[in-house]
């Protein structure tokens, strides 16, 4: 089939179940060759094309309400709603978004990057339409990883009280981004091995409902359905949820799956369809246990190696303070590792491999992350906890009342901190140091390369207090050498002197494209590495302030609570007068697309900063 003619899934109620699976098949090789070229989550939408095709075989997405838990996994339903031809522009600027997106299309009406949103989204519409005495169908899309996150229990508990009819379509593929852990998997599993006693049940009423001894029959076995539903069917969980629960259902059987959510529009109340799914489906990265093929960069189809490589003196930041860590603990038995689901993405294997008794995978709980370390750090031990700058502002409470305000010794490292590019508005770590700069007791620090990386992880660890480290997602050189404790809230003058025209103040992954700029173009500009973005550098500030020049605060995140907003209040309390220019981002949120475009059009790059520059 011609995916790039389909304007919207309608066509779909004309074909049989065989032309079903052969558009399956067409998406499939569609998707692995047009991610291969931009990049994207392969696995994840692999896993679900079947699944997918039969939600719109069954559904009117025009009017019923799809929710995709995170978003990341619609590839289908964005190809399968008309959007095909729009897919060589996957996650570039002004191009099509890797998520679901409400200005994008009428069938996308909620758009998420964080999971474990759906169900508490579904249930404000299943409600919204009972207020309203409207008749659409309300689809949330959930994965096993996700419903095991608190916010997601907390809807399951209010969905089960107030019986809205809704369908749960849960995407069982024992897999987030790395394989589960906890009690709820193994509820789970149990679950998985169970036999699919609803499903039969659907076909023996509607068999007997086609005579009269069979309605006899019939009307004899709803007497004694409870008991004999509990002997057959492990209903798991859901159960206890008061929530119907159908399956387990083949997530690639596309026949069984619309058997399962026709059974489900017939009931009232919430009902959830457990489908078992393998993620990356049909393609080498089947089976994924690592995350390797979660989000990939392009790639070479046949082979599935990625057609950039890094060079052998090159290291990721997330696999620098990884090996740092796990330096550390070789002398230091209380240092202790916590990551929220996202152990190959933060790249943490190898401090879980060699240190498995003081490793601790959580899943999807962010908030319970950090009050497990506020814990641990109340005990004695020195957590470090590594969790994405966007999915840091899910644990913020916990952050600010259970670490700050006890003043606990709990290092966060902020990985993702900045621009990240494709992912977009979600996934931005652009919002930390806003939040976090509130809190007392906060040291807030990033690193101009891997070796300060390197040292503010060390200093962290012989640190009393919370201490944030933000690193961005790139890889840079690295040469190791031996780690240096740092002075707490100590900047670095990098290019000094008394009669510069100006003075640049930045952090982070700017300071050295900046000092390359300045050192090869001889330029007489003072440049000051603000390691730490919380406490500041007094004495150097008071300094600056009489040498009476202009001061260029630059900075790659929001504007609003950042750098130079600390600065200008602590001059302003002095009564300092200075000219002092701020370049960051303002106040809304980036689109996806690359690092440079965005640099570019939110006026954040190198060139626009020179421009101001040389105009001082």
């Amino acid at each position: 089939m011609d995916l790039l003619k389909i304007k919207d899934p309608k066509f779909l109620k004309k074909l049989s179940i065989k032309e079903l699976y052969n558009l399956a098949d067409d998406i499939r090789q569609f998707e692995i060759e047009s991610i291969s070229k931009t990049g994207g989550h392969l696995s994840s939408n692999l896993g679900v094309i079947e699944l997918t095709i039969a939600m719109h075989y069954c559904f009117d997405s025009a009017k019923d309400k799809i929710i995709f838990d995170v978003g990341h996994q619609s590839y289908t339903h964005k190809i399968l709603t008309g959007r095909a031809k729009d897919f060589p522009t996957l996650r570039q600027y002004q191009g099509l978004s890797g998520f679901q997106k409400r200005k994008e299309s009428i069938h996308d009406v909620w758009e998420a990057g964080h999971s474990s949103t759906s169900l508490s989204a579904a249930l404000g519409f299943a409600i919204a339409r009972d207020m309203d005495h409207k008749d659409y169908n309300v689809v949330p899309f959930i994965g096993d990883g996700a419903i095991t996150n608190g916010m997601a229990l907390e809807a399951l508990n209010q969905i089960g009280a107030l019986k809205s009819k809704m369908i749960i379509i849960f995407n069982d593929n024992q897999m987030s981004i790395s394989k589960n852990s906890g009690i709820l998997n193994e509820s789970f599993n149990k679950l998985r091995m169970s036999k699919p006693y609803n499903l039969i049940k659907g076909d023996l009423k509607q068999n007997l409902q086609k005579n009269e001894n069979g309605k006899v029959i019939l009307k004899s076995l709803r007497s004694v359905k409870d008991g004999f539903k509990h002997v057959v069917i492990n209903e798991g969980i859901f159960d206890e949820f008061n929530i119907n629960y159908l399956g387990p259902v083949d997530g690639h059987n596309i026949k069984e799956l619309i058997k399962a959510i026709n059974l489900a529009k017939k009931k009232d109340g919430p009902v959830i369809i457990h489908c078992i799914t393998k993620k990356g489906k049909g393609y080498l990265c089947e089976n994924d246990q690592n995350g390797k093929w979660h989000g990939v960069s392009p790639f070479n189809v046949a082979n599935g190696k990625a057609l950039k490589s890094l060079p052998k003196n090159y290291k990721s930041n997330s696999q620098a303070v990884c090996d740092t860590l796990v330096d550390l603990a070789k002398n230091d038995k209380d240092i202790v590792c916590i990551t929220p689901a996202m152990i190959s993405g933060s790249k943490l294997e190898n401090f879980f491999k060699e240190y498995p008794k003081r490793s601790f995978d959580t899943g999807i709980a962010e908030e319970h992350a950090m009050v497990f370390a506020a814990g641990l750090a109340a005990a004695g031990k020195k957590p470090f906890i590594s969790i994405y700058s966007s999915f840091l502002q899910r644990a913020y409470d916990q952050v600010n009342h259970d670490i700050c305000r006890m003043n606990l010794n709990v290092t966060i490292g902020i990985d993702r901190a900045g621009l990240v590019g494709a992912d977009g508005p979600t996934h931005h770590g652009l919002f930390d140091v806003g939040l976090l700069k509130a809190l007392p007791n906060m040291v807030i620090a990033q690193g101009k390369d891997i070796e300060e990386l390197n040292n503010l992880v060390y200093t962290a660890m012989n640190y009393c207090g919370p201490f944030a480290i933000r690193y961005s997602k790139g890889a840079y050189p690295f040469e190791k050498k031996e780690l240096q404790l740092l002075e707490i809230g100590k900047w670095e003058k990098l290019f000094y002197e008394s009669n510069a025209n100006c003075s640049i103040l930045t952090y982070g992954d700017n300071v050295d494209i900046v000092y390359n700029k300045i050192m090869t173009n001889q330029l007489h500009i003072n440049l000051i590495n603000c390691i730490f973005l919380k406490p500041l550098d007094y004495q150097l500030l008071d300094e600056l302030a009489a040498l009476n020049k202009p001061l260029i605060i630059y900075e790659s995140d929001l504007l609003i609570n950042g750098l130079a907003e600390s600065i200008l209040a602590y001059y302003n309390d002095k009564n300092i007068n200075l000219k002092i220019i701020r370049i960051g981002i303002k106040d809304h949120y980036v689109t996806h697309g690359s690092i440079k475009i965005l640099r570019e059009v939110e006026k954040i790059d190198i060139n626009y900063l020179f421009e101001i520059a040389s105009k001082l």
